[in-house]
């Protein structure tokens, strides 16, 4: 089989969310099928960044978007996004259309991000989700029949056993700093907190609404109880993970929410929300608040500030939940997403 992939989003000097799922299918697709050939095909500015694959499987072809291509027996948007029919059969990946339903983004990038859906939608034959709850949105906003939808989870990796017992008074939170991911009221939250705790925030100060969301950090009482971290690197993400005794993530709105089952994955009990795909990833294994009662959130990060068995159970079974997701099935589930298109 010959497969071509839009690897333009595996291009990432500070990679995330699309881009981490974008990696983990192309090099696990070109690990687990040596049989067939993988085309990485990219945006002009990403192309200039990208060196060739050591993987002889793997070729690429420039520039996106291309024109037909009769080589390939499926094309394969990782982030929906398809200008052309690249291929006899197209598949593409949707992660979230937060950006459609909510103020999260400008009013340009919303009718931008729009059209792009709806174009991805109408021009692919099978549809990828990341969760049900993005399954679902597909089908209601952009009217795709559910014949026409697979759901596909993102994984996460394996981690050794940590020692609980080195853990600190330290509330973190793993995301770029934007209006969605509600971190003015974790802020508001967390300044309830008694004074040995510390609140840390991992991710990029750049998103939507940034602006605003650091200067709520500069007036709060706690601000010297405040790290904002920036982007960190996976290294220091992994020591974070190790040291705090909660992950705050209350997001108002995700299509999945990869940093939840890494924080499982990790032993450390969650907060999260109780709506979007969180509630759905997180299962049992977190406290799920509304993320819009800002006193919701205040009482959840207590009663786990307060109570070390109750942060020992969320622990226990958050590492049973990130058990049952992993990067090897979504590989696995999306190749044979593959298999059904061609009839092999």
């Amino acid at each position: 089989m010959r497969v071509a992939l839009d690897a333009t989003y595996s291009v990432d000097t500070q990679p995330s969310g699309i881009a981490v799922y974008s990696r983990r299918i192309l090099n696990g697709l070109a690990r687990a099928h040596p049989e067939d050939q993988f085309i990485h095909c990219y945006r002009l500015k990403q192309y200039r960044r990208t060196h060739p694959s050591e993987m002889p499987n793997v070729s690429r072809r420039v520039l996106l978007p291309l024109p037909f291509l009769n080589t390939a027996d499926v094309f394969h948007a990782l982030n929906q996004r398809v200008e052309r029919r690249h291929s006899k059969r197209v598949v593409s990946t949707f992660h979230d259309l937060f950006v459609m339903t909510g103020e999260y983004s400008s009013p340009e990038f919303r009718k931008r991000f729009t059209l792009q859906a709806r174009e991805a939608a109408a021009r692919s034959d099978l549809i990828i989700a990341v969760s049900q709850f993005t399954a679902d949105q597909v089908h209601e906003l952009l009217k795709v029949e559910r014949g026409r939808l697979r759901v596909i989870p993102h994984g996460v990796d394996r981690v050794a056993e940590s020692d609980s017992q080195g853990r600190e008074p330290v509330v973190l939170f793993v995301g770029a700093l934007q209006v969605r991911k509600n971190v003015a009221r974790l802020v508001e939250a967390f300044e309830n907190m008694p004074d040995a705790w510390r609140l840390v925030l991992a991710g990029a100060p750049s998103g939507y609404g940034a602006e605003e969301i650091l200067a709520r950090i500069e007036r709060s009482p706690a601000r010297e109880r405040i790290e904002v971290a920036g982007y960190v690197s996976e290294e220091r993400l992994g020591r974070l993970f190790a040291q705090a005794s909660i992950f705050a993530f209350p997001s108002l709105d995700e299509g999945f929410g990869i940093p939840v089952l890494e924080a499982m994955a990790h032993g450390v009990p969650v907060i999260t929300s109780n709506c979007s795909a969180l509630v759905e990833i997180a299962g049992d294994a977190a406290l799920v608040v509304d993320p819009r009662e800002t006193d919701e959130i205040a009482g959840a990060l207590a009663q786990l500030a307060e109570q070390p068995r109750v942060r020992e159970e969320l622990a226990r079974k958050g590492k049973l939940r990130a058990a049952q997701f992993s990067w090897e099935s979504a590989v696995r589930k999306t190749h044979e997403v593959y298999r059904e298109l061609t009839g092999t």
